[in-house]
């Protein structure tokens, strides 16, 4: 069986990231034995990554190079912003736990889209967040294995993602 559209394609990687200053650094490892699963054909992984993985069968291993601009895209400093620390009140009490450097917090912007925004700082302004993706001005260097490929689930193919090894949640 060969990875392509409808597909639901396990990988292991490593990825190494590359700010252009310090040359490449290990990012992440994936292992085999707990893989990436992604349904091919529905921008669930970068386009790239995805170019590399068509056509291959279980076992083949893939190595791939992805600038900046075709990855998370370039740092935005219009992305890093201040919140009021009033925003993170639950109950009229401050949110002690949540208001933490290095935090991550899923928030939704105006038009109701997901991000996530870590906070970079906390000073008498408010809460300052960054809404960047963590690899946005990275390039990426991956290097991988297809570990499995299976069809898609007919939920999966509604849902235009994957579930998981066996097509479940966990």
């Amino acid at each position: 069986m060969k990875a392509e559209k409808n597909k639901v394609v396990a990988v292991s990687y490593t990825l190494k990231v590359d700010d252009g200053e310090s040359g490449p650094e290990l990012f992440e490892t994936v292992a085999d034995d707990s893989p990436f699963y992604f349904l091919v054909g529905y921008q669930n992984v970068l386009p790239k990554f995805e170019e590399v993985i068509i056509g291959k069968e279980v076992g083949e291993t893939f190595s791939v190079f992805i600038d900046f601009e075709n990855g998370y895209g370039d740092y935005d400093e219009a992305k890093k912003v201040i919140i009021p620390k009033a925003n993170f009140k639950e109950d009229g009490k401050k949110n002690k736990d949540l208001l933490k450097v290095g935090q991550v917090i899923p928030m939704q912007d105006d038009k109701g889209n997901q991000m996530r925004g870590e906070i970079i700082k906390i000073d008498y302004r408010g809460v300052h967040m960054d809404f960047n993706p963590p690899l946005a001005g990275f390039d990426l260097y991956f290097e991988g294995k297809v570990i499995a490929i299976r069809d898609a689930e007919p939920v999966e193919l509604e849902h235009g993602h994957a579930h998981g090894p066996d097509g479940h949640h966990h």
